[in-house]
């Protein structure tokens, strides 16, 4: 009677984790899915004011929505973030400040992506960036996903990654807390096919289903050998 009292239990708890990791996987499968949609809906929404954008709004209510600035490029101090891929060929985000017109605003801008040299890599890539006033159209986004890299401080137009503060403190300009990321036609040798923002949630969703598996065939793994083969007659010789 003990040993049945213990597989019972080992049953029970089996089927009470694997259960509630199911339902765990599930929520998160919702939130992200709301969060996604909450993505959705901001970038058709209207474009962000860009009197709203420089006061110091918080960037966070901010994100992925859209906004159209005018302003100067500031060329020299252009980054080429390295080892980014686009359609799966690898090559450089260009990312540009931009000062915005009629202020002393300064934004990041991710401007599109280019194919490098894999002959000559240190060799910049032909970029064009237009003196003078110019349009960009995009949507707010955070700075470029940062890649692995040594600890060392990176300098120099081709680099890994671009720290926001530290390119702050760097070029001194009065960059703003958020980038916007450049989108439409290609344009200035640049493309701006950027990755779709995915939810994961059909990883959660698919997890949740996982857990609920196991919590069936440890039910029924334990009424077969539990409930039904005991119960059932000795074949006779």
């Amino acid at each position: 009677m003990l040993k049945r009292a213990l597989v019972a239990l080992a049953a029970i708890a089996g089927i009470a984790v694997t259960a509630s990791l199911g339902f765990w996987q599930w929520g998160r499968g919702q939130e992200r899915t709301a969060m996604q949609e909450a993505i959705e809906a901001r970038e058709r929404s209207a474009p962000v004011p860009v009197q709203e954008l420089v006061a110091g709004a918080d960037a966070g209510a901010l994100l992925h929505r859209p906004v159209v600035l005018r302003g100067e490029w500031i060329a020299d101090r252009t980054v080429f973030l390295d080892n980014r891929q686009m359609n799966a060929v690898p090559g450089f985000y260009v990312v540009t400040p931009l000062r915005v017109e009629g202020t002393q605003a300064v934004v990041l801008v991710q401007r599109g992506w280019v194919q490098r040299d894999f002959e000559q890599r240190a060799r910049l890539p032909a970029v064009q960036t237009p003196a003078g006033t110019v349009e960009v159209r995009g949507r707010l986004a955070p700075p470029p996903a940062k890649l692995y890299a040594f600890a060392t401080e990176e300098k120099g137009p081709i680099r890994q990654n671009l720290d926001l503060a530290a390119f702050r403190a760097e070029t001194g300009l009065p960059l703003l807390p958020v980038s916007v990321q450049q989108v439409g036609a290609p344009s200035e040798g640049l493309l701006r096919q950027w990755p779709a923002v995915g939810s994961g949630a059909g990883k959660n969703f698919g997890y949740a289903f996982q857990w609920w598996a196991m919590a069936a065939l440890i039910a029924i793994l334990y009424v077969w050998f539990q409930l039904v083969v005991p119960r059932r007659p000795a074949r006779r010789p």
